[in-house]
């Protein structure tokens, strides 16, 4: 299965977050499958976590390569195709980083791993 990690899934597994849904920590650490992370939410948690509005346990220049590496996950560049596909969204969601995240998995035709609701009102499969 090849899927999509929004930005909280992905900081919850690499945490180690019990919050994390049992069927997306299956998903996530399962080596057969490809598990992809977008360039917009590590552009979301850098900017966060240089705000102050995250703290991340490491510097993110640390912390990510490391995780990603060792999780063997895989980062999603934004390309055009998935911002003509985000032009095209209804406002059900205001989150910038989320809507191209949603942008991308439909581009893609993979799921995301969510708790997010919101992302429900998109045709999109949601994995938790």
């Amino acid at each position: 299965m090849r899927c999509l990690l929004d930005s909280q899934a992905f900081l919850w597994f690499v945490g180690g977050d019990t919050r994390l849904g049992d069927r997306a920590y299956e998903v996530i650490s399962d080596i057969e499958n490809q598990v992809l992370l977008s360039t917009a939410s590590l552009w979301e948690i850098a900017i966060k976590s240089s705000l102050g509005k995250l703290d991340l346990e490491g510097s993110f220049a640390e912390l990510f390569p490391r995780q990603l590496v060792s999780n063997e996950i895989e980062i999603l560049p934004i390309g055009l195709k998935h911002l003509v596909t985000l032009t095209e969204l209804p406002f059900h969601h205001r989150d910038p980083f989320d809507r191209l995240i949603i942008a991308q998995a439909r581009t893609e035709g993979i799921p995301v791993v969510s708790s997010d609701a919101a992302f429900r009102d998109y045709q999109v499969q949601i994995v938790w």
